[in-house]
């Protein structure tokens, strides 16, 4: 069986869409971990979702043979057991980098496709990172210790100003727009 063109063929048509409204049944999509609401805005012109959350092995094995799509993000296992389980399933995705959390042998065995999102949260991990720098530029891990610890120390915990200033990244990973958008002429960025 040539899985790939049958699977375009039947799965992925476009979907008519007079005036904007798509018509007859939708695919079915479970998503079984918190998927942003953005996310979910795209694909609900288009597909039923269905939010189920906190679920088990069991729980998901008992509804998945209703479904298209499986939406995941890390706390869900789909497990071998879950992919037997489902009749109709078609694709697994994985918001977000890995897919260590699906058992992708037991997929590919049924004709199920996984995919992932590994650039979803660049952008996220990139001002996370500058975050971290600043609050450690500024002791802010310290300052906020010892506040909580009913002491003021204002002038033990002013830090370092960051402008004019050299910054040395080691291992960005995807994250190489990291420095396009966040240095600016303020200091440098040595990635």
């Amino acid at each position: 069986m040539n899985f790939r063109s049958n699977f375009s063929k039947q799965h992925f048509q476009p979907m008519p869409i007079p005036n904007g409204i798509p018509s007859g049944p939708r695919p079915k999509v479970l998503a079984t971990d918190k998927i942003s609401s953005d996310g979910l805005d795209i694909l609900t012109p288009y597909f039923q979702v269905d939010s189920k959350l906190g679920l088990t092995e069991s729980e998901i094995c008992s509804i998945i043979s209703d479904y298209d799509a499986l939406l995941v993000r890390s706390e869900t296992r789909v497990t071998a057991r879950i992919i037997s389980a489902a009749t109709k399933l078609q694709v697994i995705a994985r918001a977000g980098v890995g897919v260590d959390n699906i058992d992708v042998p037991a997929a590919t065995a049924k004709g199920i496709i996984v995919v992932n999102s590994p650039t979803g949260n660049i952008a996220a991990a990139a001002e996370h990172t500058i975050a971290l720098l600043m609050s450690l530029a500024r002791h802010v891990p310290k300052a906020t210790a010892s506040l909580k610890a009913n002491k003021w120390e204002r002038s033990k915990f002013v830090g370092v100003e960051v402008r004019h200033k050299v910054l040395g990244i080691i291992g960005l990973g995807k994250g190489t727009g990291f420095q396009r958008k966040y240095a600016n002429d303020s200091w440098n960025a040595c990635c």
